[in-house]
């Protein structure tokens, strides 16, 4: 982004001021990092529920007869294993197959797709997708324009949202997805129609949702008004490091290919058609990787930074992608890219912090799993 260009705000600007969100630059927008404070916050999410302004994302609406068979050959997890009311986590591919984004694809019925992506990718994204789907006859809008996107998380959440629009959501599973319409417990908001989508980055249960500008607006007031916490990008990215979810940027990019990054899960070499990047992956998934992003524990309170680096034997032989404290876990926690043959769960590594070699040990991800 031109550094003379004004960063971008979402329609909860002045909302989030109010609320006393302290505001930094991210991914070309002002978005808030804190409100009443990193711990409060992450804790409210971990034991109640908190609220997120996540308006800058992306949200694409794919249209098309066979729109489903078209975006099949652009990510590498079998789009046919979900049907209309579910969603699933996936990635874009390059040629060389390093992750170009990744995103959530929900399948809203035989002729259309929504598509979550990130800030920072949505401009290029968009773009690229452009290219790739329209000469297939597919239409692409953005499905947010001035509309607010709002991450619900924490353990009260089902219930917040069941009494806003008086409605049972247990038969609601993860990667589920239903339009509602809130009732009157929503106040200002009252008559609205919203997209719910059981999804998050936070690793507990919880929804996004997405409705337009004056509707986020007063549901956003609502729920502070009803008790629910603001939260900021500090408590959004502890709790989804605890959670292993990855932050892409840092623990994984264009030159990073899923099987390195540990979503084997999302690619499914079994299904018989083609797709951007399948090449590459079936090479590796016979041959082997040399490096393998894992999960670290520190020793002590020291904190692993991104790109501090990680050393076995006294030579370095990866970075850290994310680290931080752990307010849940109380202890240090890490994401790093080493060699395959150190990535063994239990394998001795240390991390040189600000000119000292601290202990770290290789362990299970996610750091925390809720219930």
């Amino acid at each position: 982004m031109d550094a003379q260009q004004p960063l971008q705000r979402t329609p909860l600007h002045g909302a989030v001021q109010a609320a006393g969100g302290r505001l930094v630059p991210f991914a070309g927008w002002e978005m808030a990092v804190q409100f009443g404070g990193l711990l409060q916050e992450h804790q409210a999410v971990r034991q109640r529920c908190g609220l997120f302004d996540i308006s800058h994302m992306g949200v694409l609406r794919l249209s098309g007869s066979d729109v489903k068979d078209a975006l099949q050959g652009l990510v590498p997890t079998d789009l046919f294993r979900i049907g209309p009311g579910e969603a699933c986590y996936t990635v874009l591919l390059n040629e060389a197959g390093g992750i170009r984004d990744d995103l959530i694809v929900y399948d809203c019925g035989p002729s259309e797709l929504l598509l979550v992506l990130n800030a920072a990718c949505a401009e290029a994204d968009t773009a690229w997708l452009r290219s790739q789907l329209e000469p297939q006859g597919i239409q692409l809008e953005d499905a947010k324009a001035d509309g607010v996107l709002l991450a619900l998380q924490g353990p009260e959440a089902a219930a917040r949202l069941e009494a806003l629009c008086e409605t049972d959501l247990s038969g609601l599973p993860r990667f589920g997805h239903r339009q509602l319409r809130l009732g009157p417990a929503a106040g200002a908001a009252a008559g609205a129609a919203l997209f719910a989508g059981r999804t998050g980055y936070t690793g507990e249960d919880g929804f996004e949702l997405l409705l337009d500008g004056p509707a986020g607006r007063a549901l956003w007031q609502q729920l502070l008004a009803d008790g629910v916490t603001p939260c900021g990008l500090g408590a959004r990215d502890t709790l989804r490091l605890e959670a292993a979810m990855h932050l892409y940027g840092q623990d994984m990019d264009a030159s990073t290919s899923p099987l390195e990054a540990g979503l084997g899960w999302l690619v499914h070499l079994e299904m018989p058609k083609p797709f951007i990047g399948r090449a590459p992956l079936e090479r590796q998934s016979a041959e082997g990787m040399d490096r393998r992003l894992v999960g670290l524990k520190l020793e002590g309170r020291a904190i692993a930074r991104h790109g501090y680096p990680v050393l076995h034997a006294g030579e370095q032989v990866g970075e850290i992608t994310s680290g931080s404290w752990s307010p849940t876990l109380g202890e240090a926690i890490a994401l790093a890219y080493v060699p395959a043959c150190l990535a063994r769960l239990g394998t001795a590594l240390t991390v040189q912090i600000r000119g000292r070699e601290e202990p770290a040990l290789v362990v299970r991800r996610p750091f925390y799993r809720r219930g």
